[in-house]
């Protein structure tokens, strides 16, 4: 990550994002349960959900995303010097997860789209996984997040509010995994699923 040059993206979207796609945040009072890295993880509904969390949030956050979007080198440059990192998806990419385990071992924020992929009615998907399988192997807490847009749809509308929640962190002793128990590991992501579910009925 370029830090100079990711704070200079957010200086200077974040006037331009609040005037065409205005934001609330909600639930910052839950920032002050984390220390050290984390990971948060969130819904996906837009192209934009990257760039909400981004300009609210106080830390960098590295994200992982989707192979394909580094295939174009300039394109990849730029969402390298921001931070992000590819992942193939569906291959079991070890090089991949050895980054993002790498990411909040060592102290910083790893950014996962828990549906794994962007939902198109705006209802929520089934949770993928990763970021309760992340959280055992780094031994961190999981920052769970809503994006909610203010239409019927949920969805991000131009001009439309948007709103952002930050719900109670989940600590790493209610994620509970042991080696490779499927059970645990699909009671784990449910329960991080559930935390972003609830959030969005405090948004509306």
């Amino acid at each position: 990550m370029n830090k100079a040059f990711y704070k200079f993206c957010i200086f200077l979207l974040k006037p331009l994002v609040k005037i065409l796609f205005p934001y609330d945040v909600k639930g910052k009072e839950n920032l002050s349960k984390l220390s050290g890295g984390y990971i948060i993880c969130s819904n996906h509904l837009s192209l934009l959900d990257p760039v909400f969390l981004s300009l609210i949030h106080p830390q960098p956050i590295f994200f992982m995303a989707k192979a394909e979007l580094f295939k174009n080198k300039f394109l990849k440059k730029f969402l390298v010097s921001l931070g992000a990192f590819p992942v193939e998806r569906g291959k079991g990419d070890k090089e991949a997860l050895n980054h993002a385990i790498e990411v909040p071992s060592r102290g910083g924020v790893l950014g996962i789209f828990i549906e794994g992929t962007r939902s198109k009615t705006g209802e929520f998907l089934r949770p993928r996984s990763g970021a309760a399988v992340l959280a055992s192997k780094t031994n961190v807490s999981v920052l769970p997040v809503c994006i909610t847009g203010s239409s019927k749809d949920n969805k991000i509308h131009l001009f439309k509010k948007t709103t952002i929640s930050y719900g109670v962190p989940v600590s790493q002793e209610k994620i509970n995994i042991s080696g490779k128990n499927r059970a645990e590991i699909k009671e784990a992501t449910n329960l991080i699923m559930g935390s972003i579910r609830e959030l969005r009925g405090s948004a509306n």
